[in-house]
């Protein structure tokens, strides 16, 4: 055990590619993992605010690489492994965030819709988290947290493709953690609930937002540094012995009373 606890929580030494880096919760565990001492590779399909992201992590004096990378497509998915391999050395960390919500009544949702948040939030899930660790496998094993949603244990209406894609992927990866096990490679989720970000902040100013505030026993809405430590937690070797978890982080909003 290290002299300092705390040093379980650092990641020197490792790389570390993030999904949907471009913005919003991929952005901030990019800036998190990078502080924590990891070379990380930021990967979206929007190239040209990648390319801020690996700047700030370098002008705190850290290590960044910004690939292009389209979770629907197999042969971006193996080519952002490429690039960033190429840049960083072999991934030892995958933060599999991308995804897309859709909040829409299940009898308006089209197949197009369907097919769209289930393509990338669990089938582009999975692609990465596949070619992740085939490499991974090769390199003596890795860690990899998938990106869930409180939506995946409970329900809220107009989210039936999004909750739908989040149960699938919580699921997938218990199976991935059983079957992963054998090449040293963890499999864990973070399942967030209401965290505050540019593009809901004002939702909940609203009075439909602060009714929804209400029903979190915490009274409050996340904050982007909430999911911090359990970030660091999965990623670190701090949860060695963890695999086929997930953590929710949601102010007990799962568990308040119907």
């Amino acid at each position: 055990m290290p002299e300092n606890p705390g040093d379980l929580f650092r990641l020197d030494g490792r790389t570390v590619l993030v999904t949907g880096a471009s913005g919003g919760l991929g952005r901030h565990f990019a800036l998190v993992l990078a502080k924590a001492g990891a070379s990380v590779a930021v990967a979206a399909r929007r190239v040209e605010l990648l390319a801020d992201v690996a700047a700030e992590i370098t002008a705190a004096g850290g290590t960044a690489a910004a690939v292009a990378l389209d979770v629907t497509d197999g042969a971006s998915i193996k080519a952002a492994f490429d690039d960033a391999e190429r840049a960083l050395g072999p991934i030892d960390v995958l933060i599999n965030n991308a995804g897309v919500a859709l909040t829409k009544p299940a009898l308006e949702t089209d197949e197009a819709d369907w097919d769209h948040v289930l393509d990338t939030n669990l089938k582009g899930a999975w692609m990465v988290a596949r070619e992740a660790a085939r490499r991974m496998a090769d390199t003596g094993g890795g860690t990899i947290i998938n990106l869930g949603s409180i939506v995946a244990e409970r329900v809220a209406g107009g989210l039936s493709a999004y909750a739908a894609s989040k149960a699938g992927l919580i699921q997938l990866t218990r199976v991935l953690a059983v079957e992963l096990a054998r090449h040293s490679i963890r499999v864990n989720a973070l399942a967030p609930g209401y965290i505050e970000t540019d593009i809901n902040r004002d939702y909940f100013a609203t009075d439909a937002g602060q009714r929804t505030i209400k029903r979190i026993p915490q009274r409050r809405v996340g904050r982007l540094g909430d999911l911090d430590g359990p970030l660091l937690l999965l990623a670190s070797e701090a949860s060695a012995f963890m695999t086929g978890s997930v953590i929710t982080v949601d102010g007990g909003h799962t568990v308040n009373a119907l």
